[in-house]
């Protein structure tokens, strides 16, 4: 069984029917849904990490950086298509209050101060719950910016669709689950990890972006997020091309492991995007095989596999 961040109408929710048509169970935050994952509840769970507009989802990065290890194993893309979601009969011209999720009123800020100049927002829950609320005909609220599938769910009307400022906006969903076994490389893979500095100095974090420029590694991601445990202390959550089964992935973690006071390996997976990293010639596997063949016989020693 898996669980993921709702309630059922979330975009969470809607980006979990593209990998399966099971049931699932909904948590009503994403710490609920990695926490059941580390308590065996459900075998795996599919949680927001990134959005196009607003970067990452800082209640999955910290909860994956500090809690007992997890890893990811999918990963999902998917449009964002929001809507004015309202009750029956609502007018556009009577929507005085909105409710809505964070990231979703981050998405639709500038068509909401265009079109509802005199309504006010309210942001806070899920989409989902907000189009739940709304659909109560004793809500305060008039409008939930929500997910189609939310305003479908709850048996609201339309008062606008396609709102979102950016049309090629998108969000990345993560399917995590306890640490096992890692699958082999794909070819078109992404490694997801969190590296901890031993001393907040002059060129720490250069020292750890060294060790994936030098192997030829190119990140699709950093950011920078408290440890929570003395103020100004940072950690970077990474995601890099690559498998940790390919040897320039590898000698990337091992480095980070011997420059940083804490590396947490969050995974190695399937870019949902298919596509596969442009690798710079000396960092290919059969060059790093050759190499090693080199070394070998220079020392006299058989070929290692």
């Amino acid at each position: 069984m898996l669980g993921y961040f709702g309630p059922a109408g979330t975009f969470t929710h809607q980006a979990l029917r593209r990998i399966t048509a099971e049931d699932a169970i909904p948590f009503s935050t994403v710490p609920k849904v990695l926490d059941a994952v580390r308590a065996g509840e459900v075998t795996a769970g599919l949680v927001p990490i990134e959005n196009s507009v607003e970067g990452g989802v800082t209640a999955t990065l910290d909860n994956l950086a500090s809690g007992r290890p997890l890893v990811i194993t999918q990963e999902v893309i998917m449009p964002v298509s929001v809507v004015l979601a309202v009750r029956p009969g609502t007018q556009l011209a009577g929507v005085r209050r909105v409710l809505t999720h964070p990231h979703a009123y981050a998405q639709t800020r500038d068509w909401v101060a265009a079109n509802l100049p005199f309504a006010h927002v309210t942001e806070g829950g899920s989409t989902a719950a907000a189009a739940e609320e709304v659909a109560d005909p004793h809500s305060r609220y008039d409008a939930a910016i929500c997910a189609e599938v939310a305003a479908d769910l709850y048996g609201l009307e339309r008062a606008a669709s396609d709102i979102a400022d950016n049309p090629d906006a998108v969000t990345r969903f993560v399917l995590v689950r306890q640490p096992g076994e890692t699958p082999e490389p794909t070819g078109a893979d992404k490694t997801t990890l969190v590296a901890y500095m031993h001393a907040d100095r002059s060129g720490a974090l250069l020292e750890i972006l060294e060790q994936f420029a030098m192997r030829g590694v190119n990140l699709t991601r950093i950011e920078s997020r408290p440890t929570k445990k003395i103020y100004g202390e940072y950690c970077f959550s990474i995601d890099a091309e690559g498998h940790i089964g390919e040897p320039r992935m590898r000698g990337t973690l091992k480095g980070l492991h011997r420059v940083c006071r804490e590396v947490t390996f969050l995974g190695s997976y399937p870019r949902a995007d298919g596509v596969r990293p442009k690798i710079a010639r000396g960092f290919t596997a059969a060059e790093y095989e050759a190499a090693e063949h080199w070394m070998d016989d220079l020392l006299g020693r058989p070929h290692r596999p």
